[in-house]
């Protein structure tokens, strides 16, 4: 009887060096279930090649085939897997009794990878789309795969050889091959089971139109080598076509969904008015709309909760984005008429009121929630969205719940279910508990958000427009994630930046950091729920502060200020360090605050025996240390917010933060005396300028060898066991925020994984120069001159006259002396300089737009900043100062935008 089994052999393309392997994992028991330590070990063939060969009954495959990839594991052990899930073997591939299958390796930092990401499969390409017609081959020995991206509309692509069936090298007999909607690969079947191999080959690039071959790849000619027999099928898997791809440039718009203003919003911009935005994105020839975060923040039911990276659920969306028109039955729109006053007051304000906002929004949602609960909860569209969101809208809306009734969000302050507990919370659900409606009312009204934000981006793709969202790093320390999750959490530390320019003693964000460890064992689960929760409503997304992924700046909780923090993990420094470079180590001295006399006469002044004898202790020998109650910043803190906050307070719980903060290096937590961290910028401190020279430049080098040589590889290996897997997790393109103090290792990364970075013009990532120049951005980033952490270009220029007359003559290329305002002409010069840019994307704040244009530009550059980074309690309120509406009718201006893009080949 015939065996039904195939025998499939898997030549891989690749060149390894001494100590690495390949292997072979898919999603089924014959490949090891994507289960690493059961793949397949392929062998080294020759210098081009490893191979392996199975056998498989081709009834096993189920219908929608079995997705394969190979892997790379190197001396270290470390794994690289290839990228792509568009290596598949069906059923209907396996019809011979031998399937020789040639495939390539797909590096994920190909560029090519970029444009079969969602937002370029979606909509971005998706028009230019183009099927072929082919006739059938009655008998195929060779099916040939490649893919190109860029083609346009009428091309696709064509393969022309050194024999009569490729055509003997004549153009005008090239085969042509053909791509089927939704699918990645051009291919054609052929029979070249008579031909003489080895056969010589290229691909190119054909015009339907006018049916001719109009472009070669390049590099060199493709050679196969085969081995024919009538009872065997080659599959050849060629990877990309080598044809220009840094062609496709885009632009787009940055802005709060808050920020929006239409004439029909309630003082905040919604997610209805994104259509708006839409409107004029096409208008004018942008193809990105860009936000913030727009998860749940309400913490305090008070201003406070403006800060979009503070969300008490990583999953929820905001209330305050809820249109009620929109979300009202037409039976019930009269219920909308007493709030109407109300409503057009505040869309009148020039920022958001966010305090009242919120609450007319959550007056009127719990009016018409008892009128329209029964047939919203009894639909199908609503059951099927409740079973996919469960795993967080369950416990976000039970949080809200306890945290409106117990008066906070702080769950170790609650009366009851301070711990999460699912029976706990099933019972506060259940349809008789007098908790139930308080509890679904959140799913309510989490359900029509979803509803408005989805058909907004829905009329984007529609019109050709991306959405790109924001994933914070953080959490919020009293949100719904640390409720039910503590253990993904380090709780007792807080998440923040090292200084610099924009905050001078360092930021502290006051979240929890991140138990990679935790995370790691279930594969990172709470990540990937996170990016398909971000799928539903976005193509793109930039991942804030990326360089969490390769270390964390930790604080620890008796900190107040960022500049107490030390990179986490990172590896400190053992106290046998100091003994081999002969530096003298005194605990005390180094680690504790230094405090002399002389110091608190310089900083204090006429205050100084106050401050002695209200917070400090002499020690003898000219020293001082704080008293118990007064040691850390967080119990200076807690002591001064009892007093009246007035500008001398202020200026002394401000010094004496920096009296604190005077040390050289901290304790690493549990090291017994044995490890430390040093603090960063030590080298600025009183107390390592008061130490002899010798010392300062011992410690010195061993300062410079603990940020910047020694955690390099360890930090890239850090992320190397994060970042790979989050991102084969979604499809979505993805931009990473890679500001600050970065590693050496973080380019190199991100080139690998094929994810864009973040390139702007004032912050160059190049120590030794000012400014960063757009037309030296790489291809794969995203240029922009300013962000909503910055002031914008208006703003900035008038922030440092030394700096913006740098800018003017060395960047901008212009003789004399800078204009004292930022002109329409300057800003508009600077705008055209990120659209020219080689960069992928050149992405740009609204206000920076409207900037180029003096007459619908705002009077003020400084009302349009959003967040100021040096205060943690900034109100973010920006709003637009015109309507979309009126910005849909400015003509002139539209029309000039759009020519100018256009001209700069953003598409």
């Amino acid at each position: 009887m015939k065996s039904s089994l195939v025998k499939i052999t898997f030549m891989l393309r690749f060149k390894t060096r001494y100590g690495q392997s390949l292997f072979i994992t898919g999603n089924h028991p014959v490949l090891g279930d994507n289960d690493y330590g059961k793949a397949l070990p392929l062998s080294f063939l020759n210098d081009e090649f490893w191979a392996l060969s199975i056998e498989m009954d081709p009834q096993i495959i189920p219908a929608e085939g079995i997705t394969y990839n190979y892997g790379l594991k190197n001396e270290d052990g470390a794994i690289n897997i290839d990228w792509g899930k568009d290596k598949i073997i069906n059923a209907s591939s396996l019809l011979t009794e031998e399937v020789l299958i040639i495939d390539c390796w797909n590096h994920a930092g190909y560029a090519e990878n970029t444009f079969y990401t969602e937002p370029f499969k979606n909509v971005l390409l998706k028009q230019n789309y183009t099927p072929v017609k082919q006739v059938a081959a009655k008998k195929v020995s060779h099916v040939f795969k490649v893919k190109s991206p860029l083609l346009q509309k009428g091309q696709t692509l064509c393969m022309i050889g050194n024999t009569k069936e490729l055509g003997n090298w004549e153009e005008a007999k090239a085969i042509v091959l053909n791509r089927a909607e939704n699918e990645d690969y051009f291919t054609v079947q052929l029979d070249i089971s008579k031909t003489q191999f080895p056969i010589v080959y290229k691909y190119g690039v054909y015009d339907l139109n006018e049916q001719k071959m109009i472009l070669y790849e390049t590099g060199n000619n493709r050679v196969l080598y085969d081995a024919v027999n009538k009872n065997k099928t080659t599959i050849v898997n060629d990877g990309f076509a080598v044809l220009p791809i840094n062609g496709w440039k885009g632009a787009g718009v940055a802005i709060p969904v808050f920020s929006l203003r239409s004439e029909n919003s309630c003082g905040v911009g919604e997610f209805t008015d994104l259509h708006l935005l839409v409107d004029w994105a096409k208008k004018v020839g942008l193809k990105l709309i860009q936000i913030l975060p727009v998860n749940d923040t309400t913490a305090t039911n008070t201003w406070t909760d403006s800060y979009p990276y503070a969300a008490i659920s990583a999953f929820a969306l905001h209330p305050m984005f809820l249109n009620l028109e929109k979300a009202t039955d037409t039976k019930n729109k009269h219920l909308l008429e007493p709030i109407g006053a109300q409503q057009q007051t505040l869309n009148k304000l020039d920022t958001v009121n966010y305090e009242a906002v919120n609450t007319l929004k959550w007056g009127y949602i719990k009016q018409i929630y008892p009128l329209q609960k029964k047939q919203l909860f009894e639909s199908d569209d609503y059951a099927q969205y409740f079973q996919i969101n469960k795993h967080w809208l369950v416990p976000y809306a039970a949080f809200c719940y306890l945290r409106d009734k117990n008066g906070t969000a702080d769950f170790n302050r609650w009366t009851s279910l301070r711990k999460y507990n699912d029976a706990a919370v099933e019972a506060l659900m259940h349809p008789d508990a007098e908790s139930h409606d308080e509890i679904a009312i959140h799913f309510f009204v989490q359900y029509l958000l979803h509803l408005q934000l989805k058909d907004a981006t829905q009329y984007a793709h529609d019109n050709g427009i991306i959405v790109k969202g924001d994933i914070p790093i953080g959490i919020y320390r009293y949100g719904a994630d640390a409720w039910q999750h503590p253990d993904l959490y380090h709780m007792h530390f807080q998440a923040g930046a090292p200084p610099d320019d924009f905050a001078v003693t360092g930021q502290n964000w006051g979240f929890p950091t991140y138990n990679w460890a935790r995370m790691k064992e279930d594969g990172f689960t709470w990540w990937k729920l996170r990016f398909e929760q971000m799928s539903y409503y976005f193509d793109a997304f930039r991942i804030d502060h990326i360089l969490g992924f390769f270390r964390i700046w930790s604080i620890p909780l008796h900190a107040v200020e960022g500049i107490m923090g030390h990179f986490e993990p990172s590896i400190p420094i053992h106290i046998n360090e100091f003994n081999e470079r002969n530096i003298w180590f005194n605990y005390n001295r180094y680690c504790r605050p230094y405090v002399t006399e002389q110091l608190i006469n310089d900083l204090f002044g006429d205050q100084a025996n106050h401050v002695k004898s209200s917070f400090l202790v002499y020690d003898g020998f000219d020293n001082y240390h704080f008293k118990a109650d007064f040691d850390t910043q967080q119990k200076v803190e807690q002591y001064f917010s009892r007093l009246e906050n007035n500008e001398h307070n202020q200026w002394l719980k401000k010094e004496l933060f920096g009296l604190l903060a005077n040390v050289i290096m901290f304790e690493a937590d549990g090291s017994a005396g044995q490890q430390f961290h040093f603090r960063i910028a030590m080298d600025s401190t009183t107390s390592f300028k008061q130490l002899d020279a010798g010392t300062q430049y011992q410690l010195k080098e061993l300062y410079l060898n603990y940020f910047f040589s020694r955690q390099d590889d360890f930090w890239k290996q850090e992320a190397l066991q994060k970042l790979p897997a989050l991102k084969r997790s979604t499809n979505m393109l993805i931009c990473g925020e890679d500001l600050g103090m970065v590693p050496a290792c973080v380019p190199d990364v991100m080139q690998q994984l094929g994810i864009l970075s973040l390139e702007i013009q004032r912050m160059p990532k190049d120590p030794k120069t000012e400014f960063f120049h757009p037309a030296d951005a790489p291809y794969l980033s995203v240029v922009t001159p300013s962000t909503h952490d910055m002031s914008t270009v208006r703003g900035w220029w008038e922030e440092d006259r030394g700096i913006t007359q740098r800018f003017y003559n060395n960047i901008m290329g212009q003789w004399g002396n800078e204009p004292y305002f930022c002109d329409a002409w300057v800003n508009k010069a600077i705008v055209l300089q990120h659209l020219f840019s080689p960069a992928m994307w050149s992405v740009f704040q609204l206000q920076d737009i409207l900037g180029i244009n003096a007459k619908i530009r705002r009077a003020n550059p400084h009302d349009e900043r959003i967040n100021v980074p040096a205060n943690p309690k900034h109100y973010w309120r920006y709003r637009m100062h015109l309507t979309l509406e009126n910005l849909l009718q400015q003509t002139d201006f539209n029309d000039d935008l759009l020519q100018n893009i256009n001209a700069s080949g953003r598409i």
